[in-house]
């Protein structure tokens, strides 16, 4: 249910409005330091979202924050509906705060995929946003699908800080990419921390093989039949890619190892890296991601594998995950979520929310 709070901030002429759906709501209001207020989204019998704006917005600066559950489309369906109608009731600006933004691994074209991440931004601006506070997605490029200012804040100074402040003896640790492309954020955590650094590489990999899906051209002769393409042309034949064995560039033996990724959801790939790892001598293995979605049996597999510790973010509402799983644990970002919204709604840089922040982190 979305709710709304109000607060002037000594500003008359650029009032703040925020509207809160999600279960992360009390400790952002209280960051904040203003009052909830009078909106409600509801689903009619028949699924339908609605939308009820129960005060005026005309010429506030809105704020809607909006974490994002399990019914991840009944999410994204509230937050356009509550956008137009704030666009609708005359809202001068209109930011949607989206800790977590969905659809951010369907980035990029795959085979006869689609790019959904840019259709989802087209239809927030459609749907009447204006600014968009969101933190670590998933390929930074995709800020390039907005057409108006995003905010990609990061998690990294509140990860970082739980390593050298809950993790014993971290200095006897190893910095650990699970795969090559993790291999850039892992290595500005072993340099923030002053640590070594390892990479997997030959663990499973979504498939990129297009050999069932027709793209093949010209197709296969048959009888009878003859090819309207060039009969003479012949291009060069790729080799199909074969993954090597599992291996480990860097040495963990004797190490604490610290896998660090942005998401973590389905948890098996991670399951297998701590096995390895424990072979390769790792004694303890910890897990750190910004968005812990940890989904269907993540809970499960983490507490029958050999890792140690899962440590995410409140991106992502996971109280039902942590009750079943010990294991995890929770980082609180909200102030800086809510320090975003007060230097926005006052007109302030933004700058000091990344200082010292590179662009692998």
């Amino acid at each position: 249910m979305h709710r709304a709070c109000q607060e002037d901030h000594g500003c008359p002429a650029r009032a703040l409005s925020i509207r809160i759906t999600g279960q992360d709501v009390l400790t952002k209001r209280r960051r904040l330091g203003v009052d909830l207020g009078k909106s409600v989204v509801y689903q009619e019998s028949n699924r339908e979202t609605r939308v009820d704006v129960k005060e005026s917005v005309r010429g506030q600066d809105i704020f809607i924050i909006q974490t994002i559950p399990r019914d991840v489309n009944t999410a994204i369906m509230e937050l356009l509906v509550m956008a137009y109608a704030l666009k609708t009731n005359c809202a001068k600006n209109i930011i949607g705060v989206i800790p977590y933004f969905p659809y951010s691994k369907q980035c990029k074209m795959r085979k006869r995929g689609s790019i959904v991440c840019k259709l989802l931004a087209s239809m927030l601006a459609k749907a009447g946003l204006t600014h968009i506070i969101t933190m670590d997605l998933h390929q930074k490029e995709i800020q390039g699908f907005f057409s108006f200012p995003v905010d990609n804040l990061r998690a990294s100074p509140f990860l970082l800080q739980y390593i050298q402040e809950e993790i014993p003896d971290y200095r006897n640790a190893i910095i650990v990419a699970k795969s090559p492309s993790a291999a850039k954020r892992a290595q500005s955590y072993a340099e923030r921390l002053r640590l070594g650094l390892a990479v997997m590489h030959g663990e499973a990999q979504c498939s990129e093989s297009d050999m069932a899906d027709g793209r093949h051209s010209p197709p296969p002769m048959s009888s009878g039949r003859t090819t309207s393409g060039h009969p003479g042309l012949e291009l060069p034949l790729m080799m199909a890619k074969e993954k090597p064995p599992i291996t480990v560039v860097g040495d963990v033996g004797g190490r604490i190892a610290i896998i660090v990724d942005d998401i973590i959801d389905d948890v098996e790939d991670f399951v297998a890296a701590a096995e390895i790892l424990k072979e390769r001598g790792a004694y303890k293995i910890y897990i750190m991601a910004t968005h812990g979605l940890l989904s269907a049996e993540a809970p499960r597999l983490i507490e029958e594998s050999a890792i140690d510790e899962v440590v995410v973010t409140n991106t992502v509402p996971h109280e039902v995950q942590k009750l079943q799983c010990p294991k995890i644990k929770t980082v609180d970002v909200s102030m800086i979520l809510a320090e975003a919204i007060r230097r926005i709604h006052n007109g302030e840089s933004m700058a000091y929310l990344f200082r010292n922040i590179t662009v692998d982190d």
